[in-house]
C-alpha cells in the first residue's frame, strides 16, 4: 500500500471513531432524572428579526428533561433556523427503566414511540404523551448552536429561552405549541434558546 493510502486509511478510521464517539447514547442510570414539569409562562410582546426571519415570543420558557433522541436537519425549509430536534422526556418519562421499554424515534420532524415488541407499555399513553416532546431548537447565537450540536441521546439538558413564532416574506409561518398535552401536526414546541446546559 502506498503511503498515502495509509494516510487515508487512517484518517479515515479516526473519523470514524470520532463519529461513533459522538454518535454514542449517554449512559444513565434507573430512576426520573427530571422530575420537574417544563416551566413556561407569559411573556410581554417581544419581537425581533434575525435575517428575512421575523420572531414574536409566545412566552417565557425554561425546563430540564432527559435526551430521548436527537435528529439533525440540513436541507429542509426549516433547517436554517432549527438545525436541531431534541426529543425531551421529563417526569417517569427521564427514567432509564420506562425508556429501556420504549422505541423511540425521530424523522421529518416528528417524534415517534411505541411499545417495543413482546412488551407492555410502562406507563399510560396519556402520561408518555404529558411527559414528552419534540422540540425544534433555534439556537440564538453560535455558541447555543455548537452546544446542540454536541447534544447526545441520554443528556439530560436545561434550557431557557422563549416559544416563538416565526414569519416570513410570503406568508410562511412556524409556530409552537403551548400545550404539552396536544398530539400530530402542529403539537411540537418550536423553542428560542438563550441558554443550555447538559
Amino acid at each position: 500500500m502506498k503511503p498515502t493510502l495509509y494516510i487515508v486509511a487512517f484518517w479515515g478510521l479516526v473519523l470514524i471513531g470520532v463519529w461513533i464517539y459522538t454518535s454514542a447514547d449517554v449512559p444513565q442510570p434507573p430512576g426520573v432524572l427530571a422530575p420537574e414539569e417544563p416551566r413556561q409562562t407569559e411573556t410581554p410582546q417581544q419581537t425581533w428579526d434575525r435575517g428575512d426571519a421575523h420572531f414574536m415570543a409566545l412566552a417565557q420558557f425554561e425546563m430540564r428533561g432527559r435526551v430521548l433522541s436527537t435528529s439533525h436537519y440540513y436541507f429542509d425549509t426549516e433547517s436554517s433556523l432549527a438545525p436541531v430536534d431534541l426529543a425531551l422526556g421529563w417526569g417517569r418519562m427521564s427514567d432509564t427503566s420506562v425508556i429501556e421499554e420504549l422505541s423511540i424515534a425521530q424523522g421529518r420532524r416528528y417524534y415517534m414511540w411505541r411499545q417495543r415488541s413482546g412488551h407492555a407499555l410502562p406507563i399510560p399513553p396519556d402520561e408518555i404523551i404529558s411527559h414528552s416532546a419534540n422540540m425544534h431548537m433555534i439556537p440564538a447565537n453560535g455558541e447555543i448552536e455548537k452546544k446542540l450540536e454536541d447534544v447526545r441521546k441520554g443528556h439530560v439538558v436545561e434550557l431557557k429561552g422563549f416559544l416563538v413564532m416565526v414569519t416570513k416574506p410570503g406568508g410562511w409561518r412556524w409556530k409552537s405549541s403551548l400545550s404539552r398535552t396536544d398530539t400530530g401536526m402542529g403539537a411540537c414546541e418550536l423553542v428560542w434558546v438563550e441558554a443550555l446546559r447538559f
